[in-house]
């Protein structure tokens, strides 16, 4: 009888554990979404809507760096961010990024000086000084991304790069960057 319940719960196991063939069914136009479709499912659009949507809400225009790093993005998407409960956390997000080359990826964030984020004494930081005089953190500590952080013209504005493409983007380029806000 022992024997029997022991044979018993080994095929119990044997069947729980042993994978069957099973059929899942889907609709044969199901497809995944676009790599476009996954930013705008996230609630990206174009950065100029974007853009305008961050200027209209602060009544104050924007300048974006115009230049950007050296290496190939093959798409931009913006998003702004509002924050209705509190009205504190309202921001501009442009990202960069390479559907064929994942790390190829850079955004620049602006916030209001105003509700800006206090980076002092955070973490691995170098401090660059930009021709306006301004100083910029340079940090290198996040988990993805390397930042350079700076204000201009009640803004604050982080400039986020990639750690896996940080060789190509130094601080130095991306300080250069900063410099092109003007």
């Amino acid at each position: 009888m022992k024997k029997r319940i022991n044979f018993i719960s080994l095929i119990l196991c044997i069947a729980y554990f042993v994978p069957t063939n099973d059929i899942a069914f889907a609709h044969p136009n199901d497809t995944p979404p676009s790599f476009e479709e996954m930013f705008t499912q996230g609630g990206y659009k174009s950065a100029d809507v974007a853009v305008k949507e961050f200027e209209d809400h602060f009544e104050q225009n924007v300048k974006l760096p115009k230049i950007k790093p050296s290496i190939p993005f093959t798409h931009q998407f913006g998003r702004f961010y509002e924050d209705k409960n509190y009205d504190t956390n309202d921001f501009l997000t442009i990202h960069f990024v390479n559907e064929k080359s994942r790390e190829n990826n850079y955004k620049v964030d602006i916030r209001p000086l105003k509700n800006k984020i206090n980076f002092k004494d955070r973490g691995n930081q170098k401090v660059y000084t930009l021709e306006n005089g301004q100083k910029a953190i340079y940090m290198d500590d996040a988990p993805i991304m390397n930042f350079l952080v700076f204000e201009k013209d009640n803004w604050q504005y982080m400039l986020g790069i990639d750690k896996k493409v940080s060789n190509k983007v130094t601080p130095e380029i991306l300080v250069k960057i900063a410099n092109s806000t003007d």
